[in-house]
Formats: C-alpha cells, structure tokens, sequence
C-alpha cells in the first residue's frame, strides 16, 4: 500500500471508523479535506499511477469540479474503479 494509504490507517486508532481529515494543497493553497481511509488509499494509487503527487491529482480535480472537493474526489475513485473518466 502507498504512503496515502498507510498514512490514512496511521490517522485512525485502532478499531477507529469515519473520515480521516488531510491538509493538501491545491493551486498552491492548503486546504483539509476529510474522506474516508479508503478514499485516501485509492487516490494515492491513482496519482501514483498518473505519475505525480496527490497534491498534483488533487489540483486536477479541483480544476473540474462542480461540486464540493470531497464529493469530486470520491466520484474520481468510484469512475477509476468502473474503468470510466468521471
């Protein structure tokens, strides 16, 4: 598992559920954004797949976003997972 992905397990306590809160920076502006561990790990997979960081995924996906960036995030998982572009 990638680094996102440990540090979301590393953000939760043991038997711990619920959202893990991230500062990233989008534009080259911090923001937090809360999604669940899972959420975390796969969007570590997929930047790493894209070969750049989840900073760079992340601004990316702000850039086409209609809602809010959690919900655009999430949305990015479940189309990779489906095989389609969100």
């Amino acid at each position: 598992m990638g680094a996102a992905g440990e540090h979301a397990r590393a953000t939760l306590s043991a038997g711990q559920e619920g959202n893990v809160k991230r500062s990233v920076s989008v534009a080259g502006h911090r923001t937090s954004v809360s999604l669940e561990a899972p959420f975390w790990a796969a969007l570590g997979r997929l930047a790493a797949a894209r070969g750049c960081s989840l900073n760079q995924f992340v601004t990316e996906v702000d850039r086409t976003r209609t809602g809010n960036l959690s919900s655009a995030l999430r949305v990015h998982v479940l189309a990779a997972a489906r095989g389609a572009a969100p």
